[in-house]
């Protein structure tokens, strides 16, 4: 019998494939890449048309020997890596360590962790698609060039530790430019006019909003303008001019694509974009589900095509049909045009089998794998629903010749939204129960005006939905690169999160400040856009990698020398803290180090005292008073204890809260369980410990 290797990256993907297969494969995961560029130089050589050098990552010694002897033993391997430009590259340095023809018929691909896509896709396999591989290394090639050329300019003119990229500065300018806009606003004043009308007919008063004089709109700018039209419809009649009822149709939204998963999960749920691809890989790669065994539940989570097989859009129509009923069925099956920027490579971000609902698998996923899996089950199987149909009211009336509008909906048949409602950034119209009935030249009276002063606001500051939102309309990197970009933009300092608002730190205007100035094309959206269009062209086979990294280099070489002359040293300041250094008596600054922020005195070297930032709990500390405090131990785990540690010993593993217990007057922590939390006393004599609170 024949004995077969199949090489995936990841332990969760290599045993769902393993449970699918026979006894004569084996699976193995690759953890990753294998080879990459070397991290203590430029590993490029640009004399030798950007020849990368690659090197075996350190500590993938013993990995490298098991394949290679798995490898050597196996009649056939199969590599099996993500079914993207970086799954390819990673086949591809498979293949040369473990010295395996790229010509055949090695790669095997699959848009979901199913028996029947693993097996399908053994049957297809094929040859190492040299253009994904060479796309993914121009991109590689690229991204070390720009890093590894400006960064040492960066440590020596700002400070140590900053680095530049072709993605992350982009995305960096956009934050700082919002930033800008929003300080150079400057509010313009204007009015609101709202008159409550009621009637014999109409008992219950409903609004209608100043629109113009005549017809035509006008603005009121001024307390002046708003007080002289009260005067002129003061004790007037509302004659109804027009009253138009009509049904309104609702598409839903599609499925989900890796920018619109991304932008969705902060919305509703508050995930960072690296919480929210954290738990789309487990989903994809396969999670234990019980009685079923190890799952992938969804389809490939980096995608930007909106494309849904007919197999998986007719299974949803029979779980429509079966729970909803016929009239939630559309008669045809709903598609979705995909962008023209868009790689069609793979599905929409989908269930990998519609009929495992999100209840099926509630008491097995963790928190935050069920939450995903409900809103991508959920999404997915409303796109593929009937509209949604409103009645809806648009009414128009005329006090001595000031026109006044109405408009109003009503939900006349649910459609999609009996499963989701996509969420939104904007305010949206309130829905009535029903439509109040009223037809042209009836006479209504005002039974209150009232008039309201606003100012315009200034563009809200980028969330990381909407910065995702801008870089995909941007053309600023790929589904791949959205939340590496922004955890790599926070980890720098150039942007800080406050509340779920982006905003650029000193060290971030001064950088992108230095980069617009001496590396414009670096930073320029249009420019950052191209070169991932001119990435794609690779991908396609239309252009070879090595002129577009050379058409690229050659002129940012000459950049780079000016740039070196002309850059003068910049001071960045300190950020002060309210904390008073207890060795001398001067109130310290925040610096940021390799392992994150931290409290240093502004007195080096004289004083070198030196703390971390530690989170207040708002609670005390039973033994000594003083607060209970964030920290993390060495493996990177939550713990909460005393400032005065390690003086005082007084620790807890849950967080406290700040409501004492109603027994005994002690400390209470919170304990975050799958399906919640649990709120119990520290004190395990408490009577209040007999029982949990939920």
């Amino acid at each position: 019998m024949a004995n077969y290797l199949v090489i995936v990256e990841s332990p969760a993907k290599a045993k769902t494939i393993n449970k699918y297969l026979g006894k004569n494969y084996t699976v193995i995961a690759s953890m990753g890449h294998m080879r990459d560029l070397p991290k203590s130089s430029l590993g490029v050589d640009i004399e030798n048309n950007y020849e990368p050098k690659y090197i075996t990552i350190r500590g993938k010694g013993d990995l490298t020997t098991k394949l290679k002897k798995a490898a050597k033993s196996a009649d056939k391997v199969f590599l099996a890596t993500d079914p993207d430009r970086e799954g390819e590259a990673i086949s591809w340095h498979l293949a040369q360590l473990l010295d395996i023809d790229i010509n055949k018929k090695c790669r095997i691909t699959f848009n979901e962790v199913t028996k029947t896509a693993v097996t399908e896709s053994l049957k297809a396999a094929r040859p190492i698609d040299l253009s994904l591989v060479d796309s993914q290394q121009a991109r590689r090639v690229l991204d070390r060039i720009v890093g590894y050329k400006i960064s040492p300019l960066l440590w020596k003119k700002v400070r140590k530790g900053l680095s530049a990229g072709r993605v992350q500065s982009a995305a960096t300018k956009l934050v700082v430019d919002r930033e800008r806009e929003i300080n150079a606003f400057e509010p313009k004043e204007y009015w609101s006019l709202v008159a409550e009308l009621s009637s014999k007919e109409i008992k219950k008063p409903f609004s209608a909003r100043y629109y113009g004089v005549k017809g035509k709109k006008k603005e009121l700018t001024s307390e002046a303008e708003t007080k002289k039209i009260i005067e002129m419809i003061k004790d007037a009649d509302f004659v109804v001019t027009s009253a138009v009822y009509s049904d309104k149709s609702k598409s839903p939204a599609p499925p989900f694509t890796t920018s619109t998963l991304q932008q969705e999960a902060s919305r509703k749920m508050g995930f960072t974009s690296k919480r929210t691809m954290a738990a789309a890989q487990q989903l994809y790669e396969g999670v234990e589900v019980k009685g079923k065994g190890s799952l992938g539940l969804i389809t490939y989570m980096r995608t930007d095509s909106l494309r849904i097989t007919p197999e998986a859009s007719i299974a949803a129509r029979k779980i429509i049909g079966d729970m909803f009923g016929a009239d939630y069925v559309p008669a045809k099956i709903k598609t979705y045009k995909t962008g023209k920027n868009a790689q069609d490579a793979h599905e929409a971000i989908r269930p990998t089998n519609p009929d495992i609902t999100p209840d099926m698998v509630k008491d097995t996923l963790s928190g935050d794998l069920y939450r995903l899996y409900k809103l991508v089950w959920e999404r997915f199987i409303a796109s593929q629903m009937e509209n949604a149909v409103y009645n809806t009211l648009s009414a128009e009336f005329d006090a001595n010749s000031v026109t006044f509008r109405a408009s109003a909906n009503s939900i006349k048949f649910k459609g999609y939204r009996a499963v989701y409602i996509e969420g939104s950034d904007e305010e949206e119209e309130k829905e009535s129960k029903s439509l109040i009935k009223i037809e042209k030249g009836m006479v209504l009276k005002a039974e209150k005006l009232e008039d309201t002063q606003h100012f315009t606001e200034p563009p809200a500051r980028y969330t990381e939905a909407s910065l995702i939102k801008a870089m995909e309309e941007n053309g600023i990197g790929r589904p791949s690169t959205y939340a590496p970009t922004i955890s790599t933009i926070l980890g720098r300092d150039y942007v800080s999160r406050e509340k779920k608002m982006l905003k650029p730190t000193e060290l971030g205007i001064v950088v992108t400040d230095l980069m617009t100035e001496n590396f414009h094309d670096i930073v320029d959206i249009d420019f950052t856009a191209n070169m991932e269009q001119r990435l794609d062209d690779i991908e396609e086979g239309k252009e070879p990698w090595v002129k577009v990294i050379d058409d690229f280099y050659k002129p940012f070489e000459e950049v780079l020398k000016k740039a070196e002359e002309s850059i003068e040293k910049v001071k960045i300041k300190d950020e002060e803290s309210d904390e008073i250094c207890e060795k001398c008596g001067r109130r310290m600054v925040i610096k940021l180090g390799r392992f994150g922020k931290f409290l240093a005195c502004p007195g080096f070297p004289e004083c070198r005292n030196a703390k971390p930032i530690l989170k207040d709990t708002g609670v005390a500390c039973p033994k000594c008073g003083a607060r209970i405090v964030v920290r993390k131990s060495q493996k990177g785990k939550k713990y909460f204890s005393c400032e005065n540690a390690p003086k005082c010993d007084f620790l807890l593993w849950d967080e406290p809260v700040k409501m004492p217990c109603p027994k005994c007057g002690g400390i209470m922590t919170r304990k975050y369980i799958k399906k919640g939390s649990i709120t119990q006393c520290v004190n395990p004599e408490c009577e209040s410990n007999k029982k949990d609170k939920k």
